[in-house]
C-alpha cells in the first residue's frame, strides 16, 4: 500500500467524522463560487445598481473566504485531537515526523479537493437560479447564463490555497507534543475548572459598560465601545461567569441530586469551559448575523411605513423661495401623460431661529390656516385657535425629531422679538411631506404675516401633488407612480445641479422601490453571508461533540453498569447537547436587544421589536433543526454502549 492510498484510506475511514466537515466546506466554496459567477458576469456593469450589487458581493465573499480560512483551521485542529492517539501509536512504530506531516497535509488536501469540487459542481448547478434571483433585484439588466471560467479559476485557486495554508498550519499542533502526550489523547484526566473572581467582575463589568454605552446618545463611538466591551465581556462570560454560575448550582443540594442533574451539571461544568473558545466564537458570529438581519428587516419595515404614511404622491420642494415660481409643467404633465387626476396644494413655510435653554435652534413655521387645509387633506389632527402668543408642536415621527423634544411646552424667544409659548404638541404618524417631513410649529395668522415682511427669515415652499389613482398599497417597478417618479427624480437632480441644489422632490413610488432594491440587495447578500454563518456554527458544535464522543461512551457504559437507564442517559445528554446550542442562541438573541432597540429608540423609530423578534426566532428555528439531527445521531451513538 502507497502512502497515497494509506492517507486515502484514513479519511475513508473516518468518514462520518469528516463528513460534515467536507459538506460544510463544499457549501463555502459554492457559496463564493456563486457570488463569483455573479461578480464576473458579463453583463453587472451595463448596471449603476449592479455595479454598486457587485462591489457589495465582492466584500461579502471576501468576509466568507475570511471566516473560510478560521473555520477550516479550527474544524482541522479539531480532527487532529481527537487523533491523537493514532499519531502516537505511528511515531512508535517509527514514523518519522515528516511522514506524519506529509500523511496530515495529503488527508487535508484529499478533503480540500473534494469539497472544491464538489462546491464548484453545485455552484454551477444553483447560478441559473442565483442569476435569475439577482436579475429580479436588479431589474434593469437581464442576467442570462455564461460559462463563468473566470469564477471557477478564482475559486478553485482561492480555496486551494485556503487548505494549502490551514495544511501547513496544522502541522504546528502535532510538533508541539510529545508521544506520551499523543498516546494519552483526550483520555487525560481533566483538572477541575478554574476561575478568576477579579476576571469574572472584570468581564461583568464590561458587559454593563456595553449596555449603558449603548443606552446612552447614539454616537459612532458609543456603538464602538459597545461592540469592543460587549465582544470582551461575552468571552469573559463564557470563560470565568459561566463557571461561577455551573458552581453556585452544585451548591444547591436539593437541585444537584435530583433525577440525573448531578451528571448533567458536573460534565457541563467541564464542557462550558473546555468549549468556551467555540461557544465564544458562536456567539459573536450568530450575534453580528442577528443584529444585521433585525436592521434589515426593519429597514424593510420602516420603508414601507413611510409609504403608507405619505398622503401625497409628490412633494417639490423650493429653498430660498423668494425667487419667482418655478416651473412645474414637467410635474403636471408626467401626471398627465399617464392619465391621472391630481390636486395641487401649495404650502408656505418661514424657517425661525429661537432661544432655547440657551442655544439657538431652528424650526418651520405654519399658519394655522394653511395647517387646516393640510390637515384636511392629509389625515392630519386638528387643533384649536392659535392666539398671537401661542403655538402648537406638530410632532411628526421622523428620526429627527429627538431634536425638538425641547419646544414642547416651552418659551421660545426669536431675535425678531417674537414671544411664544408652546401650549400643545400633537404626535402623529402622518408626513405630509413624505421625507422632507420633520416636526414644526403652527402659529397664528397675523404672527405669520408679520413675518413673512422680514427680508432676512428663510422662506421655503413646497408643492403637494395628490393623485388618488397611486394611493393604495405600495407600488411595483411597472407601476405608473414610480415609473412617473422615476423620470420627475432624474429630471430634478439636473435641474438641482444648475441651481446650487434649491430644488428638491420627494417621489413616493421612487423613494419606496429604490430602498426597497437597496434592501433587498443587502439582503440578497446578508443572507449568504447568515447562512454560512448558520452552517459552520453548527459544525463547530458538531466536531467538538465528535471528538468527546469516546470519552462520553465510555463514561455513560461505566455508569449503565451501576443502573443508568437509557432514558435517563438519554435525558442528560439532550440536555448537556441543548445547552451547547442554545445558550450562543440565546446570548446572541439577548446581545441583539440590548443593542439593537436602544438604538433603533434614540433614532425615535417605533415597531422595532417585531423585526428582532422574527429574526431571533428564525434562527432559534434553524438553530432548532440542527440540534434535532445532531442531537439523534449522538444519542444513537450513546446508545449502542449502554449495558
Amino acid at each position: 500500500m502507497s502512502f497515497p492510498e494509506f492517507a486515502f484510506n484514513n479519511v475513508r475511514r473516518n468518514l462520518r467524522a469528516y463528513i460534515s466537515y467536507f459538506l460544510s466546506s463544499a457549501v463555502m466554496v459554492m457559496i463564493f463560487f456563486a457570488y463569483s459567477v455573479f461578480i464576473y458576469h458579463p453583463d453587472i456593469f451595463h448596471s449603476d445598481f449592479g455595479k454598486y450589487i457587485a462591489t457589495s458581493m465582492r466584500i461579502a465573499s471576501y468576509v466568507i473566504y475570511l471566516f473560510s480560512f478560521f473555520f477550516v483551521l479550527y474544524s482541522i485542529s479539531a480532527f487532529l485531537k481527537a487523533r491523537n492517539q493514532e499519531f502516537g501509536i505511528l511515531v512508535i512504530l517509527g514514523a518519522q515526523t515528516r511522514q506524519i506531516n506529509w500523511l496530515i497535509f495529503l488527508e487535508n488536501m484529499l478533503i480540500g479537493v473534494s469539497a472544491i469540487v464538489t462546491g464548484v459542481a453545485g455552484g454551477l448547478l444553483i447560478s441559473k437560479l442565483f442569476l435569475m434571483v439577482s436579475t429580479k433585484i436588479i431589474g434593469e439588466v437581464e442576467l442570462s447564463f455564461y460559462w463563468p471560467v473566470k469564477a471557477l479559476i478564482v475559486t478553485s485557486s482561492a480555496f486551494m490555497l485556503l487548505f494549502v495554508i490551514v495544511s501547513l498550519f496544522t502541522l504546528l499542533f502535532i510538533r508541539k507534543k510529545k508521544v506520551f502526550e499523543l498516546l494519552k489523547g483526550s483520555s487525560m484526566p481533566k483538572k477541575e475548572p478554574q476561575v478568576s473572581w477579579l476576571l469574572s467582575i472584570f468581564g461583568a463589568a464590561l458587559l454593563v459598560t456595553g449596555f449603558v454605552s449603548v443606552c446612552g446618545e447614539y454616537s459612532k463611538n458609543t456603538l464602538m465601545t459597545a461592540a469592543l466591551t460587549g465582544i470582551a465581556g461575552t468571552y469573559f462570560f463564557y470563560t470565568q461567569l459561566s463557571v461561577i454560575i455551573v458552581r453556585l448550582l452544585k451548591k444547591n443540594r436539593l437541585f444537584m441530586w435530583r433525577s440525573t442533574n448531578l451528571i448533567r451539571i458536573s460534565e457541563m461544568s467541564y464542557k462550558l469551559k473546555d468549549n468556551a473558545r467555540m461557544l465564544f466564537m458562536v456567539t459573536v458570529v450568530t450575534a453580528i448575523a442577528c443584529m444585521v438581519s433585525s436592521v434589515l428587516l426593519f429597514m424593510s419595515q420602516s420603508n414601507r411605513e413611510l409609504y403608507n404614511h405619505s398622503p401625497y404622491s409628490l412633494v417639490y420642494t423650493v429653498y430660498d423661495s423668494n425667487n419667482d415660481k418655478p416651473d412645474l409643467m414637467p410635474i403636471t404633465d408626467e401626471i398627465k401623460a399617464h392619465g391621472a387626476d391630481y390636486t395641487e396644494l401649495k404650502i408656505e413655510l418661514l424657517h425661525q431661529l429661537f432661544t432655547l435653554n440657551a442655544d439657538t435652534k431652528g424650526i418651520d413655521l405654519l399658519p394655522v390656516s394653511k395647517f387646516r387645509l393640510l390637515s384636511e387633506q392629509a389625515g392630519l389632527p386638528g387643533i384649536q385657535d392659535v392666539s398671537e402668543a401661542d403655538a402648537v408642536l406638530i410632532l411628526c415621527q421622523t428620526t429627527n425629531v429627538q431634536n425638538y423634544k425641547d419646544f414642547a411646552n416651552a418659551s421660545l424667544q426669536a431675535k425678531s422679538n417674537l414671544k411664544l409659548t408652546v401650549k400643545q404638541t400633537v404626535n402623529t404618524d402622518i408626513l405630509p411631506f413624505g421625507q422632507f417631513s420633520s416636526p414644526f410649529l403652527v402659529v397664528n395668522d397675523t404672527v405669520y404675516k408679520k413675518l413673512q415682511q422680514d427680508p432676512d427669515i428663510s422662506k421655503v415652499t413646497r408643492y403637494l401633488y395628490k393623485v388618488p389613482a397611486w394611493d393604495g398599497s405600495p407600488p411595483s417597478l411597472s407601476d405608473p407612480e414610480v415609473i412617473a417618479g422615476t423620470k420627475l427624480f432624474e429630471w430634478n437632480q439636473k435641474k438641482s445641479k444648475e441651481h446650487n441644489w434649491n430644488y428638491g422632490l420627494f417621489s413616493r413610488g421612487e423613494n419606496y422601490q429604490s430602498s426597497k432594491q437597496t434592501t433587498s440587495m443587502m439582503s440578497f447578500v446578508g443572507v449568504f453571508i447568515a447562512l454560512i454563518f448558520s452552517i459552520s456554527s453548527a459544525s463547530f458544535l458538531y466536531f467538538k461533540l465528535h471528538t468527546e464522543l469516546n470519552k462520553d461512551q465510555r463514561m455513560y457504559q461505566a455508569m449503565s453498569k451501576i443502573g443508568l437507564s437509557p432514558e435517563e442517559m438519554s435525558r442528560a445528554a439532550t440536555t448537556q447537547i441543548a445547552l451547547l446550542f442554545y445558550i450562543p442562541v440565546f446570548v446572541a438573541i439577548i446581545e441583539t436587544l440590548a443593542v439593537v432597540v436602544p438604538i433603533l429608540h434614540g433614532l425615535n423609530q417605533t415597531h422595532i421589536m417585531s423585526p428582532i423578534l422574527m429574526t431571533a426566532a428564525a434562527f432559534t428555528a434553524v438553530q432548532t433543526v440542527y440540534f434535532l439531527i445532531i442531537r439523534s445521531r449522538y444519542v444513537r451513538s450513546l446508545r449502542k454502549i449502554m449495558v
